[in-house]
């Protein structure tokens, strides 16, 4: 088996649900971060990247179906790079980080762009095909934004409640009040606030040319706990979560360039870190928000470590019940280590997007500090499923 290598990694700032970023079609913004994070590799011939696999969780829209290869091809890259689109809901762009390291690792590549894109913007509605032609009746409308849509009927019912709604089931088996996870919002704005006025997104953010927004757009500066405390709760009388300390709806995109060593010897450059090992585990549909708890150990088992190791841990926010929920199944972690720029809830989650988002900070983060290191990459996905991906530096 090769080593893999993380040279580079870039994304957009995050834009909000029909904000700065919402005129942009997904596959041009795919587009800008697969062009952006080749052309910071100029000896790099683009003829030698052998696939670009790009996460997306739609798919319903203009990403058409195969958002990678629109991409590549948008791009500017030679008709000869191939490129292919990988769904696992809101782990999508980390799997397409998994499979991109997976094909180098074997030597079926030497060189490749992975990452992942979403515009929840302008995700589109979708109107099924009726059962026989002519029908007189309406038919109904989905919207592919976010959740469940044209639902299976031989799903329990259990499986298929919201996603506020299994937030809330994890808060109920931890006790989480609604106190912490506003206080836990109100830290991830404070984190990324200080990091954007620090510069530490400098080295990876690359906006997109023609659109005025240069940092991400749901970071909130100045909000409190007085602030948050007086929003409702979003999914259930009487409950605890809010949009508040939730993830807000995005649009965005990110990538990364993995090489082996002799990719490495072609860019003339040196790498952010090296890719450790994953896990992927299922859990009960409804409490999906704890599927990273066991994905995280069997990576961490699988790379020889342990929560004492870890320099740095992106753990994405999809809301802070979630997050915390699964902190609390981590008794020996640092909480320290986790999300020091900030996460989700401020800087926004565009679901293809975010695995990138979180490997490409992970490997940024290990070369900031120098050394050697290890940092972890992980996210709850929807319907029950946790994904981890461990880095070394």
């Amino acid at each position: 088996m090769r080593d893999v290598y993380v040279v580079d990694a870039v994304r957009t700032p995050v834009g909000k649900y029909g904000g700065a970023l919402s005129s942009v079609r997904p596959d041009d913004l795919a587009a800008h971060v697969v062009r952006a994070l080749v052309g910071r590799s100029p000896d790099l011939d683009p003829a030698r990247v052998d696939d670009v696999v790009m996460g997306n969780a739609n798919g319903a829209g203009e990403e058409n179906r195969d958002v990678a290869r629109m991409a590549a091809l948008l791009a500017g890259l030679p008709v000869t790079v191939p490129g292919v689109t990988v769904n696992r809901l809101c782990g999508s762009g980390l799997e397409a980080v998994i499979q991109a390291a997976r094909a180098v690792a074997v030597g079926d590549a030497s060189v490749v762009v992975a990452g992942g894109v979403e515009s929840m913007s302008r995700a589109p509605w979708v109107l099924p095909k009726p059962e026989r032609a002519f029908p007189a009746g309406h038919q109904q409308m989905f919207s592919t934004t976010l959740g469940w849509r044209m639902t299976n009927p031989l799903m329990p019912t259990e499986w298929t409640v919201a996603l506020g709604e299994g937030a809330e089931l994890v808060a109920d088996r931890h006790g989480i009040t609604r106190e912490a996870q506003d206080a836990f919002a109100l830290a991830s704005h404070e984190k990324a606030a200080r990091a954007w006025k620090d510069g530490a997104y400098d080295a990876e953010v690359v906006p997109y040319e023609g659109v005025d927004l240069t940092r991400d757009e749901t970071v909130r500066d100045n909000t409190s706990m007085e602030a948050l405390g007086r929003l409702k709760p979003a999914f259930r009388d009487g409950g605890t979560v809010t949009a508040g300390n939730s993830s807000p709806l995005n649009d965005g995109a990110a990538a990364l360039l993995l090489c082996d060593e002799e990719g490495l010897r072609a860019t003339g450059r040196e790498p952010l870190a090296r890719i450790g090992a994953c896990a992927v585990t299922g859990i009960e549909p409804q409490f999906f928000g704890l599927g990273p708890a066991e994905a995280v150990r069997k990576a961490l088992a699988k790379a020889g470590r342990g929560f004492g190791d870890l320099r740095t841990f992106e753990l994405n926010e999809a809301f802070a019940a979630q997050a915390l929920g699964c902190l609390a199944e981590w008794p020996d972690l640092d909480p320290a280590v986790v999300n020091p720029r900030g996460g989700a809830i401020a800087i926004g989650h565009p679901l293809g997007a975010s695995g990138a988002r979180l490997a490409g900070a992970v490997a940024h983060q290990l070369a900031a500090a120098g050394g050697s290191g290890t940092g972890l990459a992980a996210l709850c996905i929807g319907v029950g499923q946790g994904l981890a991906l461990v880095l070394e530096r």
